[in-house]
């Protein structure tokens, strides 16, 4: 999740600078970048345990040790609560989930390098610190009550929201990990093709990433249960967006949706102002009583953007939010992936052509049955597998055709390989883990960390 917004504090005139705003996010082919973000689990080496912000071996510790590889702090009433670094930064969820925000880079090769050494960073500082990390969807071992809250401001307005809206909010924000990519487009017609084909597709990166199959170390019923989650989350500002396929659709229709989506705050006077369930367009008529009179800023509108989650997200980019959060070569496979559909031509044409005749009903029952059946779940005679199957194929050809290659001259098909593996073996991670549980780890989901850790 994302901190205050550093976008001007420009007020906010009408409905078309909004849409305005989104719009100069387009950008010519030649400009386009691979934003990669992931989320990861703390743990005490000693008894498992997440840390808490404070304390010598807590996640403010953590933060502070990184900074001796040249992080700028950034802090929040006094305390460390992120990290700066030319494009990038290290972010902390609610429960202290450790989030790299990768620079814009140009190719998977870059992405995979930055990951690397952000690991890395991370590991040396951790090693001193008796903490560990691992890359999962879901909190496999601790429940809700074990989980520490972070000292952000924005958090604790959620924490109060989420209960009134759903059922699994404060799981979504504690116990949830994620690894997602932030592409361009070059206009309002790319965006549109793009949004579509990748709305639809979401389900099978739910399925080949999927990857928290345990609750409080036992077996919870599900493969992705991160993706279970955000079904019952908060229904305003989640889900597959079938505006998105109607016709017509564009900037507008989606300024139009985030006008809707209720508000969390407002960020004024370096405090967060609790307007939790109250509408934007109220508050552009200067008519929230929290705020007498107060309009918003472009600023406020940029921070209301980060408060939808739908499972692609559309700010001056589009966000590809379906992936659990996994070990390395899948942090490198989900942008690859991404990439090889959307960014050639003839790849986003034949993605589109896969998914353009897909009901509502048949979309929607994609992303309802994936959580638990994932590559298994049947869909039009087949499974989720076969389509899974088609979409490595055309990533791959789009990759290919990109021609970005690295120093032994491989090119960005490469770190598909892993995901290759899965829909081969009909396996997915989470199933692996399962098939551990019910084996050698006898019952026990504890080795796991152990065996999975960064």
């Amino acid at each position: 999740m994302s901190g205050p917004s550093t976008v001007k504090d420009e007020p906010i005139r009408g409905r078309d600078q909004l849409v305005e705003f989104i719009a100069s996010g387009g950008k010519p082919e030649a400009d386009w970048r691979i934003g990669t973000e992931h989320e990861k689990f703390g743990f005490r080496l000693d008894d498992l345990r997440p840390p808490t912000w404070d304390g010598p071996r807590g996640i403010g510790a953590l933060l502070e040790g990184l900074t001796r590889f040249g992080w700028a702090r950034v802090e929040e009433d006094g305390k460390l609560i992120a990290l700066t670094r030319d494009a990038a930064s290290v972010t902390l969820e609610p429960a202290g989930q450790l989030e790299l925000s990768g620079a814009p880079l140009a190719s998977i090769h870059e992405t995979c390098s930055e990951v690397t050494g952000h690991l890395g960073e991370v590991k040396a500082v951790a090693d001193t610190l008796g903490l560990g990390f691992l890359g999962m969807g879901f909190q496999p071992k601790w429940a809700r009550a074990d989980m520490p809250w972070m000292p952000k401001g924005r958090y604790a307005i959620m924490r109060r929201y989420m209960p009134q809206v759903g059922n699994l909010g404060l799981d979504m924000m504690t116990r949830t990990c994620t690894v997602q990519v932030n592409l361009d487009f070059a206009d309002e017609a790319d965006m549109v093709k793009k949004f579509r084909a990748s709305l639809a597709l979401q389900p099978v990166a739910t399925a080949l990433f999927a990857d928290s199959p345990f609750t409080e170390g036992k077996p919870n019923g599900y493969l992705s249960y991160r993706s279970h989650i955000w079904t019952d989350t908060d229904p305003d500002r989640t889900g597959m967006l079938d505006f998105v396929f109607e016709d017509g659709f564009g900037y507008e229709r989606y300024v139009d949706y985030l006008l809707d989506v209720p508000m969390y705050f407002s960020y004024r006077d370096g405090r967060y102002v609790d307007l939790a369930g109250r509408s934007f367009r109220r508050f552009m008529d200067g008519a929230l009583d929290e705020l007498p009179g107060a309009t918003p800023t472009l600023k406020d509108f940029a921070d209301h953007l980060t408060t939808a989650f739908p499972e692609v997200r559309l700010k001056k980019y589009l966000e590809m939010r379906g992936a659990d959060g996994g070990p390395w070569s899948r942090l490198c496979a989900l942008p690859a992936f991404w990439v090889g559909l959307l960014y050639d031509g003839e790849a986003l044409d034949a993605a589109w052509d896969l998914v353009k005749d897909f009901t509502p009903a048949e979309r929607h029952a994609l992303r309802d049955g994936v959580p638990a059946q994932a590559l298994k779940l049947p869909f039009r005679g087949g499974t989720l597998r076969d389509l899974a199957a088609e979409a490595l194929k055309i990533s791959a050809h789009g990759l290919r055709k990109r021609a970005r290659r690295n120093a032994n001259g491989a090119d960005e098909s490469i770190f598909l390989d892993p995901l290759v593996e899965i829909v081969e073996a009909n396996q997915t991670p989470a199933e692996r883990k399962l098939e551990l549980f019910h084996g050698p780890w006898n019952g026990s989901v504890d080795p796991l960390f152990g065996q999975f850790a960064y």
